[in-house]
């Protein structure tokens, strides 16, 4: 039977602290170069706060990596075929109650491999992220439930059940769900 994934937090702040050490960059270099501050990127590696998805899209650019990248070296890098949906890593933001579910079997995610995300976003959340958390990857994005508004630079789209986005050139972006119920939406990413 599959096992649950681990605690997420732990998971994101050993990746996290990884990450910087790896490059020589001391709390300060990194704070200055995502713009986050040096005291939360500390309770985030010492798993004390949970990241916003919009501090882990600053932090995701800084390292020159995506999102989905930085959350999949916090996970345990098999070469599974098989993506069961109990073993998949669900992460919620602790601020907007977005909730992302990696579908990808764990030997797809990665470097060259294509990722499939389901996204869950509650009525009146808005989650923004900067043109760097779309660098290095080509999106689309598929609303399955409700509808979304995707604001793409100075560019809005109103996506309903059915719809699938291709984004352009990298952007800052807000995801906004100004609907009464949640809009799930799939994301799909390959690395450019």
């Amino acid at each position: 039977m599959p096992q649950p994934p681990a605690d997420p937090t732990e998971a994101i702040a050993g990746s996290l602290k990884a990450q910087r050490l790896a490059r020589g960059w001391s709390l300060a270099e990194l704070a200055a170069r995502s713009g986050v501050s040096k005291a939360m990127i500390s309770k985030i590696e010492r798993a004390e706060a949970s990241p916003t998805a919009t501090v882990l899209g600053k932090l995701s650019g800084a390292f020159g990596l995506s999102l989905s990248a930085l959350l999949a070296l916090a996970e345990d890098q098999g070469g599974e075929r098989l993506s069961r949906r109990a073993a998949q890593p669900v992460w919620q933001d602790p601020e907007t109650g977005y909730r992302r579910r990696v579908v990808s079997p764990r030997g797809e995610r990665g470097p060259g491999g294509i990722e499939l995300l389901e996204i869950e976003l509650p009525p009146g959340a808005e989650v923004p992220y900067p043109a760097a958390a779309f660098a290095f990857q080509r999106q689309l994005i598929l609303v399955t439930e409700g509808v979304l508004q995707f604001d793409e630079g100075a560019q809005r789209h109103r996506l309903a059940a059915g719809d699938c986005l291709q984004l352009g050139a990298p952007a800052d972006c807000r995801f906004v769900n100004t609907g009464k119920r949640s809009c799930r939406y799939l994301v799909v990413l390959a690395r450019r």
